[in-house]
This record gives structure tokens, sequence and C-alpha cells, in this order.
């Protein structure tokens, strides 16, 4: 397989990161005739979009991540 179980762990803390970040986006929005000021709060336009890019850059990082082989059974010689 491509993927090792870590890589399937570490793939769905991505996940759970960049639906944080959406999380965080959502809420109220402003109707017709009431604006809404609280559109503009620095949670949504700043951290939101920066836990959601966090996430994507962890899931491209547990895409690339290679487990570390095991070398001291490989390294055994039969007697």
């Amino acid at each position: 397989m491509a993927f090792s179980k870590k890589n399937y762990i570490l793939l769905a803390i991505g996940m759970a990161i960049v639906i944080l970040g959406l999380v965080l986006m959502s809420g109220e929005g402003s109707v017709e005739g009431v604006f809404n000021p609280e559109i503009f709060s620095a949670r949504r336009i700043k951290v939101a979009p920066l836990v959601s890019f966090l996430g994507f850059v962890f899931i491209m990082f547990a895409i690339m991540y290679k487990p570390k082989k095991n070398t001291m059974n490989t390294n055994k010689t039969e007697a």
C-alpha cells in the first residue's frame, strides 16, 4: 500500500484542522437592510483562514511522510 496507518492518522488530523477552520469562519451573516459588523471580526478574517491553511499544509505533510524502516532486523546475519 502507498500509505501506512500513520499516514491515514495524520491525514485525519489534517482534515479535522481544516474543518475547524471552516467552522471558525461560519456564523451569522448580514441580511438586506441590516448590517452586521461581526462578519469582519478578526476570527473570521484572520484566524480561521490561517487555521485552514495550516490544516492543508499538514495534509501535504501527511501525504509526503514516509515512516522510517526498522533497520535492526535487516542487519542481522544468519549463523
